[in-house]
């Protein structure tokens, strides 16, 4: 019978093969006391114990049994099997009290040393027994019969069968029972074979994971070049199922014509570019040593399209972080013509991979340029780095740029820093005001831009880069190359293609467009409700010269749709805000008598020498109309309407 117990505590998966009720009974007790879970199936080698842990061996991990049914559980199973400790002293125990019923007895037990020790004890004891030792069940079997055919005998025997034979031959009967300690010893054994066994079991799936979840392809030979490992993505990169190749030399083999090229000579191999069944693959050898004697090897390899493919998935990780181009050419507004051929110019010298210098004031939208370029150039799909070269002091920007290794300054961050021309790797890095890099650095950047090589702060090693470089600069590189603060060879290596951005008083006519535009985005970042600006708004905002160029036009924008109190802005807000300081342009002094400028007048009526006046006073202050409605004393409005009236008569 099977007497499981599910214990409270973590169950160990153990079965006790009993021999004895008694010793049934004395395993339940100790599996509660040592809070083991056991599965106890009672019935010995003559009620097919041995049978029973056969049939099950796989739903446990160790057999507990005793005698002739651990031995026989032993030949039968591929598990381990702890059999419980039969004394010396449990044998004359038994002798003892089956010398209760007679002087004659008949032990009945599996051969061990410990039998023939009895028999030399037999005169000291002066007790009369029979030994009749059994190795198989078969041979317990006929031994009971040879005993039991002797007549009136007790029998002595390791299980109830025993009890049962003898008393069916109306016989007395005695059950060796085994010490309790020696019980406990076995349960604690096997639970610490057990727990051996896991260790070893996660090792072995954890090997087992690794191996058939590694990208690369592992392949393992022994010291006599026989494959022992062969993973799955070996099975796919050769096409060969595992058992085709296991336990199969390496060189004698029938696949052994798609080995000869990663088994070469045998030898150590790092990073050897081979192919595999028209694949490219990157192959490393690594034999295995031990002493000074080769014991195996080791090779792995992997598919240069799975390295692309990481390398895409490195790039993909890298957009999350914002290293990707979020503008195009659709993002630039302008039609005037200087705008329409400078986009114009930029797509066509977009279209490579060749690097790049623009140049452009202040505010003109070089990184713009840069990002429309990055995204119709052949490397749109890589990443976008971009730094600001005058941001930075020189230690913090060689370290930005370069990337360092891990304790190559103190501050260093553990791991160290990858730079950034590795992170624009496969992409673009934009330099910006990149005249402002110390002449210290400027060789290390030259040597980028040569050999597109990268050694980091502090490394070792050098890393080969895949990247386009776009400068960008809004002071003249030449005259700073003239003062000896720009290396030559580096300002050459820049300015392969060159872009020029025009500045706003360039492309005044595209001061409409742009500011309309900033409305609506000014709109919807701070909920103003502007429409529209009126013409002579738009006129006087036309006229001013913008130094700081688009950039200082979209903050001079949002400061209108902020402060206007109408939905309409009209020129009068234009006008103060202008006038304000920071707008404010200094002109001609007119009527102050020390200009050195006169006007020539001819006679006519009054109406037509205001003109005259406002014409020829135009011309001098250079279309600056608020300096000029200021010293001519009028409004802004009316010098507007006379200026039109000027225009409508010269028309005619």
């Amino acid at each position: 019978m099977i007497h499981p117990w599910e214990a409270k505590c973590n169950a160990e998966p153990n079965t006790f093969i009993s021999t004895s009720n008694e010793l049934t009974e004395l395993a339940m007790k100790l599996s509660k006391e040592l809070n083991i879970d056991m599965h106890i199936y009672e019935g010995g080698i003559m009620k097919n114990g041995h049978i029973y842990a056969k049939e099950n061996e796989n739903k446990f991990d160790v057999i507990i049994s005793q005698g002739g049914t651990a031995e026989a559980v032993k030949k039968l199973v591929n598990i381990p099997v702890v059999s419980i400790e039969i004394r010396f002293i449990d044998f004359l125990d038994a002798i003892y009290r089956a010398r209760q019923y007679g002087d004659r007895i008949g032990l009945v037990t599996y051969m061990t040393e410990d039998i023939k020790d009895l028999e030399r004890v037999k005169t000291i004891l002066d007790i009369d027994f029979q030994v009749f030792p059994y190795r198989t069940k078969e041979e317990m079997k006929k031994q009971i019969e040879d005993a039991t055919a002797l007549g009136n005998l007790t029998l002595i025997g390791m299980g109830d069968c025993i009890l049962e034979t003898a008393k069916v031959k109306n016989l007395n009967g005695v059950v060796i029972q085994t010490g309790e300690k020696q019980v406990k010893e076995a349960i604690i054994a096997a639970k610490n074979i057990y727990r051996l066994g896991l260790r070893e079991k996660e090792k072995a799936e954890r090997f087992k994971t690794i191996l058939d979840h590694s990208r690369d392809g592992i392949i393992a030979l022994d010291k006599n070049d026989v494959i022992t490992i062969f993973n799955p993505a070996a099975e796919k990169i050769f096409d060969l199922s595992a058992d085709q190749v296991l336990n199969r030399s390496i060189k004698n083999n029938i696949n052994r014509k798609h080995f000869c090229n990663i088994y070469g000579d045998g030898k150590h191999q790092l990073n050897k570019l081979v192919k595999v069944n028209n694949k490219q693959i990157v192959l490393n050898r690594l034999p295995i040593i031990v002493g000074n004697e080769q014991r195996g090897l080791v090779m792995t390899f992997q598919e240069i399209s799975q390295l692309q493919k990481l390398e895409q998935k490195v790039r993909t990780e890298l957009y999350k972080k914002g290293l990707v181009a979020k503008y195009s050419f659709d993002d630039i507004i302008g039609e005037s013509k200087i705008i329409k051929d400078t986009i114009n110019q930029a797509k066509k010298i977009g279209k490579t991979s060749t690097t790049i210098l623009i140049a452009g004031e202040t505010g003109t939208g070089k990184e713009l340029f840069a990002q429309s370029i990055h995204n119709i150039s052949p490397r749109k799909d890589g990443p976008f780095v971009a730094i600001n070269c005058a941001a930075l002091p020189e230690n913090l920007l060689e370290s930005e740029l370069f990337g360092y290794e891990e304790g190559a300054f103190t501050g260093a961050k553990k791991g160290g820093k990858i730079g950034m021309f590795e992170l624009a790797h496969g992409g673009t890095i934009f330099l910006d005001e990149v005249g402002e890099i110390p002449l210290s650095l400027q060789g290390r950047l030259l040597r980028v831009l040569q050999e597109r090589e990268v050694l980091r702060v502090g490394g070792d090693y050098i890393l080969n880069v895949d990247i386009r470089v776009i400068a960008a600069t809004n002071v003249d590189l030449y005259e700073k190359v003239k003062e000896g603060k720009f290396r030559e060879d580096l300002y050459f290596r820049l300015n392969i293609l060159d872009l020029r951005l025009p500045s706003l008083r360039e492309r005044k006519e595209d001061i409409p467009l742009l500011v309309m535009n900033f409305i609506e985005e000014m709109n919807a970042k701070h909920g103003t409700k502007i429409k529209e600006v009126t013409e002579p708004a738009m006129e006087l905002l036309k006229e001013y010269d913008w130094p700081g160029n688009i950039r200082q036009l979209e903050n001079f924008t949002e400061k209108m749709c902020i402060l206007s109190n109408s939905p309409i802005i009209n020129e009068t807000l234009v006008e103060q805000l202008l006038n304000g300081g920071l707008y404010k342009t200094e002109g001609p002094n007119i009527g102050q008598g020390n200009s050195g400028e006169t006007i020539t007048l001819d006679i006519c009526n009054i109406k037509d020498i205001e003109l005259q006046i406002i014409k020829e006073a135009n011309k001098l202050f250079k279309g600056n109309k608020t300096l000029l409605a200021e010293k001519l004393g009028m409004s802004r409005t009316t010098l507007w309407k006379r200026l039109k009236e000027i225009e409508a008569k010269e028309q005619c």
